[in-house]
């Protein structure tokens, strides 16, 4: 397991604008893998979405994004929907919306999480560990039949 975790290697990227390009942020962006959790500070998520990189033991890159949506929850989810997957574009924010950059239907922040299928973020079980989001590695691992 520890092997695992040292072949595993995380890349923090944040949006540079409304029209979903994203620039890359310091590696790392405070995020540790450890104990089968990949956690993240939660002084890094605001309003407005946070997108990471999550290389896998076999070598693929999984993409997600992480938030405090607008009714205050942290939300996380993989950077792919059900419907839209194949074609890679992933999302953006305009406001408090997230845009599937393919089809460009709007999903509120606030129901990240909470409605699933279609074309809505599929969303990543996350705890609040003090002052840090924590995700499973092992459903990131599984995300990555999205990418």
């Amino acid at each position: 397991a520890l092997a695992a975790v040292v072949l595993v290697a995380v890349v923090a990227y944040v949006v540079a604008g409304a029209g979903g390009e994203r620039a890359a942020a310091v590696a790392g962006g405070g995020l540790k893998v450890a104990g089968g959790e990949v956690s993240l500070p939660v002084s890094e998520l605001g309003g407005k979405a946070r997108f990471y990189e999550y290389k896998t033991a076999s070598g693929k890159t999984v993409r997600f994004f992480a938030m405090k949506s607008s009714d205050g929850v942290y939300r996380a989810a993989l950077d792919a929907c059900d419907v839209c997957f194949a074609a890679k574009k992933g999302y953006r924010q305009e406001g408090e919306d997230m845009v599937c950059n393919k089809c460009g239907m709007h999903f509120p922040s606030a129901k990240i999480n909470e409605v699933k299928g279609g074309c809505n973020p599929v969303g990543l079980e996350r705890k609040v560990n003090g002052d840090r989001l924590s995700l499973s590695a092992r459903e990131l691992e599984d995300g990555a039949s999205y990418f």
